[in-house]
């Protein structure tokens, strides 16, 4: 089981037939996780995935070095991903933002803070590539919360 959802820029009335291109996550499909990847490649000043193809390799990279190993992010058009997954669906971005919403009828997940979920994005990625350069050591209690709710 897991947190699905997809990512696309399609407008397609029926997006789980276009051919658009789409991501799809199997975990961390909520929408505080995903408006959270968004915004970070936002403030990282990447081009959004609507203008070109690095719009669409920054978010998976991005999403890739969140998630570390080699699982739970897949890229492919939008008729051969799983849009209508029975968890999140799929959201409609532009210029990083969600639009629109396709396939969900249930309630938000609201588990992470957007600041705090980005940070946690952040510490992920590469060292030279970090928006925060210098963060200060989590303590161990703000750790083990964050831990915590995860889980």
């Amino acid at each position: 089981m897991g947190n699905r959802a997809v990512i696309t820029t399609s407008t397609a009335a029926d997006v789980a037939n276009s051919t658009d291109i789409g991501v799809y996550l199997h975990w961390n499909g909520g929408r505080d996780s995903v408006e959270a990847f968004l915004e970070y490649c936002k403030r990282r000043g990447f081009r959004s995935p609507e203008q070109d193809c690095y719009g669409w390799a920054r978010l998976c990279q991005v999403i890739g070095n969140f998630f570390g190993g080699d699982l739970s992010i897949g890229i492919d058009q939008c008729c051969k991903l799983d849009c209508d997954n029975w968890d999140n669906g799929t959201y409609v971005i532009q210029d990083w933002k969600i639009v629109d919403r396709k396939y969900f009828d249930g309630v938000e997940q609201h588990r992470y803070g957007l600041e705090e979920m980005i940070k946690e994005i952040d510490a992920c990625q590469p060292e030279r590539d970090r928006l925060y350069k210098d963060p200060e050591p989590a303590t161990s209690s703000e750790l083990a919360g964050f831990l915590m709710s995860t889980t």
